[in-house]
């Protein structure tokens, strides 16, 4: 497909599910589009020759887009400075310790619980796969999507304290997910290639602090640059020049650029600009990339959605996944239990606050953008399905219910 056809069809489509859904279904948004695109895939995979347009279509369409370099590489920066440009960054510093520890330790240990209990798993299901797939798959899947938080957490009744804790850690776990996921593959795709602790920091600081640092580099010189000027237009145009060029730069010095744009949106939302304007420039600028946040988030769950037809759709591998749903939520429990069990005081974080944590852990089209960009193996199918399958309870089941899950929390506390 040509490019045209390809932005047109996305967009007709994301605009006809958006409308379907706020005339009839009237889910919260984002979840709503997953569900018809889903719904979409779904006859194109069932029902075949019987509407053979429709399924050329849709095949043709999700066959002519690359979802990991979409996503990864385009979208996902738009998305991320979107998020903490509007980021409360005073509430961040309040619960910077919770945040950080959840973000780092709490991956590491959700990973290696995740692919421990997911490898006994499969063992009693009689499959053979070994263990670093399943580390593999504990580091793409483990890492909150922040994406998916700031879309359903909006309008959450979870307490402050408690989002800005799940909404920070989900802006800063990246890094380590990144070396995780990056070190783990590298392993598996050359068997005789060790795991080095001494790389993956090495990665992991280079990926890390190098992307902090350029998102802060840049984010100060476009805050000064909009400082300088009183013409909104231009200053909205130095905020996606900035977003593209922490992409490409990132890509050049290998660091990473989803940090390095969250440090750049930080940076610019906790500081005004033309003050002495009604209504403030930075004020402007929030909203405009507010509704673009809201545009990009319903065409990436559309195209969530339509990844269902690039899934080998295996009975086992779809019970293996609701089984890993269970698994993945356990592991979630444990590494946010452990960290305050040893520092309770210094977190000031009660246990009850880590069912809500857990429930509100969502994971999104960054899980399966990295499973779609392992390279080809006999256990590439089985991470991709049961990552799907995982994604897609996150998203619509956790989404759907977290209101009510907090709510009951409250009435029962014990």
């Amino acid at each position: 497909m040509d490019l045209i056809i390809i932005i047109t069809a996305l967009l007709a489509i994301s605009t006809i599910f958006s409308f379907i859904n706020a005339r009839w279904i009237k889910l919260p948004g984002v979840i709503g589009v997953m569900v018809l695109a889903i719904v979409a895939a779904f006859i194109t995979v069932v029902a075949g020759s019987a509407v053979s347009g429709f399924t050329k279509f849709i095949l043709e369409l999700t066959n002519s887009i690359d979802f990991s370099k979409t996503l990864l590489d385009v979208m996902l920066g738009f998305l991320l400075f979107a998020s903490a440009l509007h980021f409360d960054v005073n509430k961040l510093r309040e619960n910077l310790r919770g945040v950080l520890l959840i973000s780092t330790i709490g991956v590491i240990l959700s990973t290696i619980i995740f692919a421990g209990l997911f490898y006994g798993l499969l063992h009693l299901c009689s499959m053979d796969i070994p263990f670093i797939y399943c580390l593999v798959f504990g580091a793409l899947i483990s890492p909150t999507d922040a994406v998916a938080v700031a879309a359903l957490l909006t309008k959450s009744k979870m307490p402050e304290r408690l989002k800005t804790i799940i909404s920070g850690e989900s802006l800063f776990n990246d890094g380590i997910g990144i070396v995780l996921f990056v070190s783990f593959s590298e392993v598996a795709s050359i068997p005789e290639k060790n795991f080095s602790v001494t790389e993956a920091a090495k990665l992991f600081g280079q990926e890390v602090f190098g992307g902090l640092l350029l998102g802060g580099i840049l984010g100060l010189a476009a805050y000064r640059m909009m400082r300088l000027i009183q013409d909104f237009q231009t200053i909205v145009m130095i905020s996606v020049t900035l977003v593209l060029s922490i992409a490409a730069i990132a890509g050049i010095f290998h660091v990473s650029a989803p940090l390095a744009v969250v440090a750049a949106g930080l940076l610019i939302g906790s500081h005004s600009f033309n003050q002495h304007e009604s209504i403030s420039h930075s004020e402007n600028l929030e909203r405009i990339w507010s509704l673009a946040d809201e545009l990009l988030n319903t065409v990436l769950f559309v195209l969530i959605g339509l990844q269902l037809v690039s899934i080998a759709v295996r009975p086992d591998y779809l019970l293996i996944g609701v089984a890993a749903i269970v698994i993945l939520l356990a592991a979630r429990a444990l590494s946010i239990v452990l960290p305050i069990a040893f520092l309770r005081r210094t977190l000031s974080l009660q246990y009850s606050s880590v069912a809500i944590l857990t429930w509100g852990g969502l994971r999104g089209g960054i899980s399966v953008a990295l499973a779609l960009s392992l390279p080809d193996s006999p256990y590439k199918p089985l991470i991709l399905t049961a990552g799907f399958v995982i994604v897609v309870f996150s998203i619509v089941v956790q989404g759907l219910t977290l209101n009510k899950f907090i709510n009951m929390l409250v009435k029962n506390p014990g």
